[in-house]
């Protein structure tokens, strides 16, 4: 397989790349006029010692963090309109959800091979499901590689179909009924085995958006198989992810992330960062949590995270926390200044260096091309 592709419009796509020195003095930059971000002195370093990059979306774009051949950290970013849901399937797939699709982008740098300027991972959009707007915060893919999501809007799990714009998998016991009026704000999937396993929502409620009169304490865990709420009392809980035993997840109006303690039905926490905490995914012995900023937006309004943040005279950061799982500390940042306000959902890229990708629309996606081994091929 090859890659094609016209030298200028990468020579404009290196436009939207930034980076930086991986030298601890040198954690702090500024790019374009567009955005600030802020390194602490070690996270390139981990990123190399773990060999992987991460992909984040956030609000209209897909970013994703690397590292150059010289050490240096690598940024880029990708317009879609809307990211959401982000997954990885497999060693060369991404599944993204935008505004009302999504779409599967598919690894063309064959194993071994850069690009030009270098990346040995280039996400290429190949096809999408028109899903229409269902708010996806969560996707995944089981065991026999159909894709499930958490569709917020209508509150159940559900999949995709191509005939349909989707086709409705379970509810929780308390909705009442299948109906686009987001009864509990259902917005996080965790898998387990290959299967849908857990789910997060920020009520067990029934109504239009009555979830929103009980987000400071009436977020639950539900198990999907047993159909049952297994831990209550949580504020907006988001990203469960089955991990080493154990169903970890964010307890976002809390600025929390921990663990579900099914035998007392509550949720234990591990460590405090300041931001509305979303987006989760694992390393090793790490946890990679993605931050919000809190402020005028009112689906913060009113969370304890306000409070914590006023007594410990914080600020919610916008960007990726490295959580140290074996000793509960927070071992590395990543922040983003300027940016829209709200990041949605993270993925480790294992064995990927300095990933890149295209929009969905651009003119690169006209130029490049990618060529399988066909039979009769001379």
């Amino acid at each position: 397989m090859t890659i094609k592709h016209s030298r200028a419009a990468w020579q404009r796509k290196a436009m939207d790349e930034v980076s930086v020195s991986s030298s601890p003095a040198a954690f702090e930059f500024l790019t374009l006029t567009l955005y600030e971000v802020t390194a602490s002195p070690h996270f390139a370093a981990w990123l190399h010692d773990a060999e992987i990059s991460i992909a984040f979306s956030n609000s209209d774009h897909l970013y994703m963090v690397g590292l150059k051949a010289d050490g240096a950290l690598a940024i880029s970013r990708t317009k879609f309109t809307r990211c959401m849901g982000l997954a990885r399937a497999g060693n060369s797939t991404l599944y993204l959800a935008t505004e009302y699709q999504i779409w599967r982008l598919e690894n063309g740098v064959p194993p071994g091979q850069r690009t030009e300027n270098g990346c040995d991972a280039l996400y290429l959009p190949q096809s999408a499901y028109t899903t229409g707007h269902l708010g996806i915060y969560d996707l995944a893919v089981d065991a026999q590689g159909q894709i499930i999501f958490a569709n917020t809007l209508l509150s159940c799990l559900a999949t995709v179909s191509d005939k349909y714009n989707f086709v409705p998998l379970w509810l929780p016991p308390f909705v009442p009924n299948l109906a686009a009026v987001d009864h509990c704000h259902l917005n996080g999937l965790a898998m387990r085995d290959g299967k849908p396993a857990y789910v997060t929502s920020a009520g067990q409620t029934s109504g239009d958006k009555s979830w929103q009169k009980t987000k400071r304490d009436g977020g639950v865990i539900t198990d999907v198989a047993r159909n049952q709420v297994v831990v209550e009392g949580l504020a907006m809980p988001h990203s469960p992810r089955w991990y080493r035993d154990s169903l970890w997840l964010t307890n976002s109006g809390t600025g929390e992330f921990g663990r579900a303690d099914f035998k007392r039905g509550r949720f234990e926490p591990m460590v405090f960062a300041p931001g509305f905490l979303r987006g989760l995914d694992f390393v090793g012995r790490y946890a990679i949590i993605g931050s919000s900023y809190t402020g005028s937006n009112e689906l913060y309004e009113g969370l304890p995270l306000e409070n914590v943040l006023r007594e410990k005279q914080l600020r919610a950061r916008h960007g990726l926390y490295i959580v140290d799982l074996e000793t509960g500390e927070l071992a590395h940042w990543l922040y983003f200044d300027g940016l829209s306000r709200e990041l949605y959902s993270v993925a480790a890229l294992p064995g990927v260096r300095h990933p890149m990708s295209v929009e969905s629309d651009g003119e690169e996606i006209q130029e490049l091309v990618t060529v399988g081994t066909g039979r009769n091929a001379t």
